[in-house]
């Protein structure tokens, strides 16, 4: 029996990860997350003991260093000012309009970082299974649709829960709001908004992973999901926190919904910071 001319690797409906045998003798194998940050697929040639990288051509490194740059740093301006709004609510150092206002900037930077990482996927160079074993730029794209790609999915969950958080930000201007309003208009935005990031962190797991646990200490990409992945949860705690009790009129705990955010915020400048690192 000869090998299979193709392995696909991954969880249910997605591929993570793909081998095929190259035209010529060799193999090549395509990783989502390496060929859509890094633009590089590995080629092992036959009789080769190690494989090489193959880059994209400069079309596409150039599109992928522009975008991870715009992303990364709107991610780490955003974490910022939500770090910097949680410790004005905290320390009672501005009133609930100054806190909102920084939250709201904080907001609109995690749009732009969620849009841009969803154009880092859908710009990413592609790979063409059975070929050669090299990567392929396609002309530029403002959006698509590719829920069967993991890497979209997540990004466009992404996107859509900063989306989300901008309603709770509005919202959070609204003076005169009755306890029913508060927790209707902002609270349940504010929840929604942690679900679809810790959905989307999720998949980003799936992605790296290829559909299994895994704990990858040397690898950057696996870092900058785990870090982001925490500060989901850190928000999620603290938008449970942060429920107005009908019958008190105050929150379950002010303290934790501050803390919280602060450092969830933290850990999304963080991620920034790291995925500078991850570029082409």
């Amino acid at each position: 029996m000869g090998q299979p001319e193709q392995r696909a690797e991954g969880a249910g409906p997605f591929t993570t990860r793909l081998t095929w045998h190259v035209p010529g003798g060799g193999t090549a194998v395509w990783e989502s997350r390496l060929a859509r940050r890094r633009g590089v697929i590995a080629v092992r040639p036959a009789g080769a003991p190690t494989s090489r990288h193959t880059r994209a051509d400069e079309v596409g490194l150039g599109r992928l260093r522009r975008l991870n740059a715009t992303a990364a740093t709107a991610f780490i301006i955003g974490g910022a000012l939500f770090a910097a709004g949680a410790a004005v609510a905290q320390i009672g150092s501005g009133d609930a309009t100054t806190c909102a206002s920084i939250y709201f900037a904080g907001g609109l930077f995690f749009n732009t970082g969620g849009y841009v990482s969803l154009l880092q996927v859908i710009n990413a160079p592609r790979h063409v299974p059975g070929g050669e074993g090299r990567l392929v730029t396609r002309s530029w794209r403002w959006w698509s649709y590719e829920p069967t790609r993991v890497d979209w999915l997540s990004a466009v969950v992404l996107f859509a829960g900063t989306l989300v958080f901008g309603v709770n930000l509005l919202d959070s201007f609204l003076q005169g709001l009755s306890v029913q309003q508060i927790n209707r208009l902002i609270w349940t935005p504010d929840v929604i908004g942690c679900v679809l990031f810790l959905i989307s962190g999720h998949l980003a797991f799936v992605e790296i992973c290829h559909g299994r646990f895994c704990f990858r200490r040397r690898s950057l990409g696996w870092w900058i999901v785990a870090v982001n992945q925490l500060g989901s949860v850190l928000f999620m705690v603290s938008a449970i926190a942060a429920f107005t009790r009908p019958t008190t009129g105050s929150l379950i705990n002010a303290d934790i919904a501050n803390w919280t955010t602060f450092l969830g915020a933290a850990c999304f400048s963080m991620g920034g910071v790291l995925q500078h690192l991850e570029r082409p």
